[in-house]
């Protein structure tokens, strides 16, 4: 994925482990599982916009969200059946961690 730093207003790509959602993407931000926000994260609530690419696919323009209620814990439950130690690490973090949904890009916006 690559975002616009939200210091640098510079391009910032990084390597995601995602799921699928329907049409969306759906991903962690855990930064490593230390303490703190990713900055890729930080980027994304500065600037929402950003450009997924996926093995032998176009590059996908996207909006990113933080996923709420009743949508975030149903997508932590299937992040957590991947990792079943997810919830152990998260334990460990005075923040709550966010649940990232990469959603199409809206092509009027």
């Amino acid at each position: 994925m690559t975002t616009i730093g939200h210091r640098s207003a510079q391009e910032r790509s990084v390597i995601l482990g995602y799921l699928e959602d329907g049409p969306d993407l759906v991903t962690l931000a855990m930064n490593g599982r230390d303490e703190g926000h990713s900055s890729w994260w930080l980027n994304l609530e500065a600037q929402p916009d950003a450009v997924v690419r996926l093995s032998g696919q176009h590059p996908r323009p996207v909006r990113a969200r933080s996923a709420v209620g009743d949508e975030r814990e149903r997508l932590w439950q299937r992040w957590a059946a991947v990792d079943p130690y997810l919830d152990a690490f998260a334990r460990r973090r005075s923040t709550e961690t966010p649940v990232v949904i990469l959603g199409p890009r809206d092509r009027t916006a």
